[in-house]
């Protein structure tokens, strides 16, 4: 009798097992029918929810490799931003992580010098000269494009100013680019992804988007707008396939921000509010924006990546 109780027990801990594994969930019904029957009305719905649940599981075959790959091999990028410093860097290590880029600025000589050195890695790279801020002009370059799998919304302006001393110029020009323009050119680039079913949306935001700072007060409302932007697009657009997240990068050393942070006052006063100690380098930045436009991102959606050295952590 023991014996028997034993093997019933025995049973019906191998059917639970068994009912949890991803390798039985694309099983014939009729296969499956042997481990899961018999079942009591009391059960059965409890049941059929586990076994919904394993259906759903996607678990790649046990030959894969278990690392997910940063590699973006064959997809199309857009950086805005891209004629220098951090949206140059991006353009670049997007074209060697296996991208096809579209470079967005201003500026036609500094897209040239780019598209040199895009092609140079073996990958091909088209110049948009555009204003971020030039909705027409935004829909009209992006639109040509067929598919677009990776946008870096990183184009941006900083004018420090105290509040009574900001000009309205300074003003209107931060929030037509830093707003507007990441708003602007996202929407575009969401019109192609939805149609595509797919595509990652990576905004630059800023240390100064979680946290503010005297003489920058404009400049941080507009990385704070990007961080909610963020999320709410990223809510948004979910349910079409579409992941949207952004970098927050600490001071970085570029040739544009180098004699600035080397201001013993300004600089010194930033240092020291950066626990690791050294401003940012623009590859710290492109390191996490391709992390959030590969495969290993995959389920990263909603959130910022601070690039700050733990500032943002005090």
């Amino acid at each position: 009798m023991r014996w028997g109780r034993y093997l019933r027990k025995r049973d019906s801990h191998r059917r639970d097992a068994r009912s949890l594994d991803p390798r039985w969930a694309n099983q014939n019904r009729k296969e499956q029918s042997c481990w899961l029957s018999p079942v009591t009305a009391s059960n059965n719905q409890d049941l059929m929810l586990v076994r919904r649940r394993v259906r759903a599981i996607k678990v790649p075959p046990m030959s894969e490799p278990v690392l997910p790959s940063m590699r973006v091999d064959g997809q199309t990028a857009l950086v805005t931003g891209a004629g220098r410093g951090i949206g140059k860097g991006c353009a670049i290590a997007l074209a060697e992580a296996g991208a096809d880029l579209f470079v967005m600025s201003r500026t036609e000589s500094e897209l040239d010098e780019v598209v040199a050195q895009i092609e140079e890695v073996g990958r091909s790279a088209q110049k948009i000269v555009c204003d971020v801020s030039d909705g027409a002009a935004i829909r009209r370059h992006i639109g040509e494009i067929d598919r677009l799998d990776i946008l870096v919304n990183n184009a941006g302006i900083l004018r420090p100013s105290s509040l009574l001393d900001l000009s309205e110029d300074d003003l209107d020009d931060m929030l037509q680019v830093n707003c507007r323009g990441a708003v602007l050119v996202a929407q575009a680039a969401a019109e192609i992804m939805t149609r595509q079913e797919s595509g990652v949306i990576v905004n630059m935001s800023s240390t100064f988007g979680v946290n503010g700072r005297a003489n920058n007060s404009i400049y941080s409302a507009t990385k704070h707008f990007i961080e909610g932007f963020t999320k709410s697009t990223a809510v948004e657009l979910a349910p079409l396939g579409i992941r949207v997240a952004a970098v927050g990068p600490t001071a970085i050393d570029t040739p544009l921000t180098h004699d600035r942070l080397n201001d013993p006052e300004i600089g010194g006063d930033l240092l020291s509010r950066i626990p690791m100690g050294r401003f940012g380098q623009i590859t710290d930045v492109v390191g996490a924006v391709v992390f959030l436009s590969s495969p290993a991102a995959a389920l990263v959606s909603g959130t910022t990546l601070m690039v700050d050295g733990g500032w943002s952590a005090q």
